[in-house]
């Protein structure tokens, strides 16, 4: 496993929110989660007179400080931005002349806006008629406007729609492609979006490139291997081609609490860079801890999952250097990359990644394939791989093989050498443009991706038309086709990226079309190297003809707001599967029960036809706090930060606390639909309302009141342990990604 969280990228960047006169954070904490960050949004405010608003189940720190703060209840965030949208069209404050150019389906969204009334919204959010005019009002007519989402807004059984939803509401504004606008996405640790451009996932390869054979065909010519040598390391071919058990339910392939498709159950689990206490549901964690045959921990630290399983035996934990004690590249939330120096070599018996994933390549017999792509140069006059060496240097030889394997997502600038120059002179970069100047003039800090070429400068802003294709423009991506339901899916002629010689919008470019495209005329030689597409193209002539017309590879095209694709086609509501508003139910139903969900089923309306709100009233919101991170191993295995937060806690409501007979400071109990609990320590707080109340994230080592302090090896004890509040989230999984709904769940308290 690998920590993978996927749930978008940033269309921009921290600094340039420095640019926003407006910003609307859904579902993040950025003052306590992005303390770093949030310096930022604190000087457009300070600079711009920014407005800040915050629209969040609790009163966080971010709202302390946001001039507008909407307390919503969770799950019910489309609502909200469809009432903002009802309020836009209604006073005529979009962008008509973005939307005709530039979106697709932008009709059918207008159509469902009409139904969402402020007074309707107020009925199903629980926010004011007055506060929702009062934030679509500042947010609509202050421009540019920035919006920011992290896992509030994702983590729901419709999270894939929520994060549909937000980019809708920008492009109703035209606040994409634009400085101090687009859609920041928060990325939760370090290198989660590296992780996630590299496809630590079950359903694509890296690059987002999909599980077809022709991806598997390439990344096998990519990687110096034979592709039948690829195809019998699966069981059948068919397993080739389809997805995986996510992150979240991995345990189902052991435990099979819902059936399963897969060749056999899961025996082995190696756990490596992930907090296992962070997956939702960590009763059922443990059982298919406890089932299973054998359990591997590389880490740092000595991770829960050694711990909470009852195991005696085939449990090992193996000790992983820090990055401290290793180098190579890491990319940041904006999609910029960064070069990380050796500081120290590893301490004690301890390995870095690499060298424990190397050992156990040659243990199983394919330690060759495994490094032979890092001794492969692209030939780019002939378009082919040749092997140049017989060693090869890490972690250099392994950035560059990425630099050239992974094209999806204009990866081809990231060398080394270009990543360490940057990390060298990082005091040359600009805080607010990321642009560089002296002798980095003309890139843009950590070349963030689409770096099309080894010349290119990084594309700090996605979708701006109003730059050059050299100065990080573009438009969106034709991804889709050319034409649907009889309309051209490609931009309108308003939306020609500055500089280009192709006006308006045009299809991604491929061997077959790049002539009458770009008007040109490929010689001999050019055809014979080039690829299929831009995607697969190993003499990069595709990016570079584009970039010498001023375009990007991958097409400019409208963005689509009706995804056909999708269970639903444009963002609908659909009330959490534990709600507690169950007279919501008849008119806002979840989904069917689903077939093979990522080699399981998956359940919704089955779950949602149980009224669990009778016994469990209260939502349970579940959060991060400033010193801690992720599963919190590293920070409470330290006395100075664990300090500052020594013991879980909930956060619970005074009033609500005394109706059960919690007294602030005081043991209680947390329970949950199908029996998981947790007891912890109240803690007064009137940033939660009485309705709900709030848990960190950060703890383990007790599970449902036992104490698993023995199972701990020597001297790894944390200074802090407790119960994790993922035991006690609830059933539900997002319909596309399968992402857990730990942010719109249900529970009920009682004193310990």
């Amino acid at each position: 496993m690998a920590n993978t969280w996927g749930y978008g990228a940033m269309t921009n960047h921290l600094g340039d929110i420095q640019n926003a006169k407006a910003i609307i954070v859904f579902g993040a904490n950025p003052a306590v989660n992005h303390p770093v960050g949030f310096k930022n949004f604190l000087k457009a405010k300070e600079q711009n007179n920014a407005q800040l608003i915050v629209v969040d189940p609790r009163y966080t720190k971010t709202a302390a400080k946001a001039d507008m703060y909407a307390h919503i209840r969770p799950g019910t965030d489309i609502p909200f931005m469809y009432g903002m949208l009802h309020i836009i069209f209604k006073n005529g404050w979009e962008d008509k002349g973005f939307i005709k150019n530039r979106v697709y389906g932008m009709d059918d969204v207008i159509k469902e806006a009409k139904k969402w009334t402020p007074e309707k919204v107020a009925n199903v959010t629980g926010v004011s008629t007055e506060m929702l005019y009062q934030i679509t009002r500042a947010y609509a007519t202050r421009k540019p406007g920035t919006l920011i989402w992290a896992m509030g807004l994702t983590q729901h059984s419709i999270g894939s729609s929520n994060t549909r939803m937000a980019p809708i509401l920008q492009l109703a504004l035209g606040n994409m492609g634009v400085a101090g606008g687009g859609c920041n996405i928060l990325r939760g640790h370090d290198n989660v979006q590296g992780a996630t451009d590299m496809c630590c996932l079950s359903h694509s390869l890296p690059g987002y490139y999909g599980l077809s054979d022709g991806s598997w065909k390439y990344f096998a010519k990519q990687w110096g291997v034979d592709y039948n040598w690829l195809k019998g390391r699966f069981k059948a071919k068919k397993w080739m081609n389809a997805k995986g058990f996510t992150l979240s339910r991995w345990y189902e392939g052991v435990i099979k609490e819902d059936p399963i498709h897969s060749s056999s159950p899961i025996k082995a689990v190696w756990i490596q860079g992930n907090g296992i206490t962070t997956i939702s549901r960590t009763a059922s964690v443990q059982k298919a801890l406890d089932k299973i045959d054998l359990i591997v921990v590389a880490e740092p630290f000595a991770n829960e999952a050694a711990i909470i399983t009852n195991k005696k035996d085939g449990v090992y934990i193996l000790p992983t250097a820090t990055q401290f004690e290793n180098e190579g590249m890491v990319t940041a939330t904006n999609r910029s990359s960064q070069w990380r120096s050796k500081v120290v070599d590893p301490m004690y018996e301890s390995k870095t990644d690499q060298d424990i994933m190397f050992t156990f390549a040659k243990k199983f017999g394919f330690y060759n394939e495994f490094v032979a792509g890092m001794k492969l140069r692209a030939n780019k006059a002939k378009g082919t791989l040749e092997k140049v060496k017989d060693t090869f240097k890490w972690p250099e030889d392994g950035v560059d093989e990425i630099a050239r394997a992974i094209k999806t997502i204009g990866l081809t600038g990231w060398t080394a050498k270009r990543l360490k120059k940057h990390q060298e002179n990082w005091q040359m970069f600009d805080e607010v443009t990321l642009a560089g100047m002296g002798p980095m003039r003309g890139e843009y800090y950590g070349l963030p991706w689409p770096c099309w070429t080894t010349k290119h400068s990084g594309s700090p802003i996605l979708y701006d038309v109003n730059l050059t294709v050299h100065q990080g423009g573009m438009g969106f991506r034709n991804r889709f086709g050319l034409v649907h339901d009889g309309v051209s899916q490609l931009a309108g002629d308003g939306a020609t990226i500055k500089g280009a010689s192709v006006e308006g919008g045009y299809p991604e470019l491929h061997k077959d079309n790049i002539e009458k495209v770009l008007n040109i005329t490929l010689t001999p030689a050019q055809k014979e190297a080039m690829g299929k597409n831009w995607k697969v193209d190993i003499s990069d002539e595709i990016a570079e003809l584009a970039l010498k017309a001023g375009v990007a590879p991958y097409g400019n095209a409208k963005a689509r707001a009706n995804v056909w694709t999708f269970p639903d086609k444009i963002p609908m509501h659909r009330e959490p599967l534990h709600t507690p508003r169950y007279d919501l139910i008849k008119e806002y139903p979840t989904y069917k029960d689903q077939k093979d969900k990522y080699r399981v089923d998956t359940r919704y309306a089955s779950v949602q036809k149980t009224d669990y709100s009778k016994e469990f009233p209260l939502n349970l919101v579940t959060g991060r706090v400033n010193t801690h991170s992720g599963a919190g191993i590293i920070e409470r295995s330290s006395k100075y930060l664990n300090k500052h937060n020594p013991e879980m806690y909930c956060s619970i409501n005074p009033n609500l606390a005394l109706e059960h007979g919690i007294k602030d400071g005081a043991m209680m109990w947390i329970h949950a639909p199908g029996g998981p609990k947790v007891k912890v320590r109240a803690r007064y707080s009137y940033s939660v309302s009485d309705d709900r109340i709030f848990l960190p994230i950060h703890w383990a080592g007790i599970m449902q009141g036992v104490n698993l302090s023995e199972n701990y090896p020597e001297g790894t004890k944390p200074y802090s342990i407790g119960e994790s509040a993922n035991t006690v989230t609830n059933y539900g999984y997002d319909i596309v990604t399968q992402i857990p709904e730990t942010k719109a769940g249900l529970c009920r308290v009682e004193k310990a």
